[in-house]
């Protein structure tokens, strides 16, 4: 019998070994779209602008998780956990957090009504008990914001004299709490095998991962696949068992303009490096314009980036300094992030952007104030045909590290329903002054503004590279490759 066992766990991993030399793993995102929600489109824009700010806000503080929850947001992994028997589930893709969570049963989602039905979800994972973390790993002490394990241990009910001599191994790490924009949960620390589904590959099995897992949550039923920079990160933990596939990972954002038939198709996350010149790429073969990655201490799992301006139409602004570098405090920088749907930008930066804006559109088009109140965009403008509108390019740290955003990602057409008439509305939105964004990022880039994008994470480099693509093109490219 134990010969068997071994026989089956060295398969296995010779085959999660296998995958990691293979250059690349290529998943899919899925990402939903659900007009059934939404009584109207200014309901649907002022849902996602709400949200966007909870989240960018939640971002200024030092003990909360900011979890995706608006539409447009939404891009899951599928995975399973355990292998006796498998247990699938479903998780949000986020960069901008670093831990791998998931509800477990039995399980309680406070505030959920509409969000989770327990006759009709999919059944939970049950992780059992002998596969708790213990107090003394680093695992745990990361998970409660780097507490040290003799605290941990303490709090675990590890005797003193067993603390001193560093003998609490037997005890388990402690459970964990975590607020985000308008909820929270309470979730203990597991160590079991994972298995991510490819599109071409046998499943990557990764043994012996740490995750979260949740049986109490308030408002969210859904967990997080944290792709950020931090030790319980799946780039991270990937990384251990194989460097070039968790070294550097990329997505590409299918444009969907919140029309669900632009969805239907995946958006391809790209584990790996893959060779451009290889892969028959078509018209995509833009190169990528990279930017380097800033420290920040206070929040050390973000994709920090410095911004230099922002150019609309042939008018460059120039980015206020606290966009360029991030102080001791942990204020400023720009986070790319994967989470927040719409692009968050510094009161004075936006003003001017804003201005701009009025003085190239607003002259010609009418101020649409109804739609930016039940929105929560501005500005918005009533157009009857075309609509004219400037240029817009984000100009980040760097030699050459401009980016020009299409058309679509900045500025949102559609039918007032109201008045039946067509308007228009600048996809950029108002973080607040810079009191306001003191000890935390100064912008975010969205996801709505990454669409049509691969976006590149090296973490060996350091660097965040942007790239144009077709990505549904690209999903075709590299699963033919």
């Amino acid at each position: 019998m134990a010969s068997s066992v071994f026989f089956l766990c060295l398969i296995l991993c010779i085959s999660s070994f296998s995958v990691s030399f293979s250059g690349i793993v290529l998943l899919p995102l899925t990402h939903s779209l659900s007009k059934t929600q939404f009584n109207s489109t200014h309901h649907l824009l002022k849902s996602t602008s709400t949200r966007s700010a909870t989240r960018f806000h939640g971002h200024h503080q030092r003990r909360q998780v900011s979890l995706p929850l608006s539409p447009g947001s939404d891009y899951t992994l599928s995975f399973t956990v355990g292998s006796n028997p498998p247990q699938p589930i479903s998780l949000y893709m986020d960069t901008g957090s670093d831990l791998v969570w998931f509800p477990c049963s039995p399980f309680e989602c406070i505030l959920c009504e509409g969000k989770y039905d327990p006759s009709t979800a999919t059944p939970l994972p049950k992780i059992h008990k002998n596969a708790t973390v213990s107090c003394k790993s680093p695992a745990c002490s990361a998970a409660h914001s780097s507490l040290s394990s003799s605290d941990l241990c303490a709090i675990s009910r590890c005797p003193l004299e067993s603390i001193e001599i560093s003998d609490c191994s037997s005890f388990s790490c402690p459970p964990f709490y975590y607020a985000y924009g308008d909820g929270s949960l309470i979730a203990r620390l597991y160590k079991d095998s994972l298995s991510i589904p490819t599109s071409a590959h046998p499943s990557l099995f990764l043994p012996n991962f740490t995750f979260g897992c949740a049986h109490t949550t308030l408002g969210e039923p859904i967990g997080v696949a944290g792709f950020g920079r931090g030790l319980l990160s799946l780039p991270a933990q990937l990384a251990s068992f194989s460097p070039q596939l968790g070294n550097r990972f990329s997505y590409c954002l299918v444009s969907h303009s919140f029309d669900q038939d632009r969805v239907r198709r995946p958006s391809p996350l790209i584990l790996g490096r893959y060779d451009e010149e290889e892969k028959d790429l078509g018209n995509d073969r833009t190169g990528f314009v990279y930017t380097s990655m800033l420290e920040n201490p206070k929040h050390p799992y973000f994709y920090c980036v410095g911004l230099e301006g922002i150019s609309v139409g042939k008018r460059t602004i120039q980015a206020p300094e606290t966009l360029k570098r991030i102080d001791r405090r942990g204020s400023g920088g720009m986070v790319v992030d994967s989470g927040t749907t719409f692009t968050m930008l510094p009161a004075i930066l936006y003003g001017s952007v804003v201005n701009e804006f009025e003085r190239r559109v607003g002259r010609v088009h009418e101020r649409a104030s109804k739609v930016e109140e039940k929105t929560g965009l501005a500005p918005c403008y009533y157009y009857d045909k075309v609509v004219n509108v400037p240029a817009v390019v984000l100009h980040f740290v760097g030699n050459k590290s401009s980016v020009v955003l299409p058309r679509r990602n900045y500025f949102y057409e559609f039918v007032d329903g109201d008045k039946k008439r067509k308007v228009g509305c600048l996809m950029l939105m108002n973080g607040g002054d810079e009191e306001e964004l003191s000890g935390g990022p100064g912008a975010t880039l969205g996801n709505y503004q990454q669409q049509g994008f691969e976006v590149a994470y090296d973490l060996e480099t350091r660097k965040v590279g942007f790239a144009r693509r077709h990505c549904a093109s690209l999903w075709d490219s590299l699963n033919r490759g």
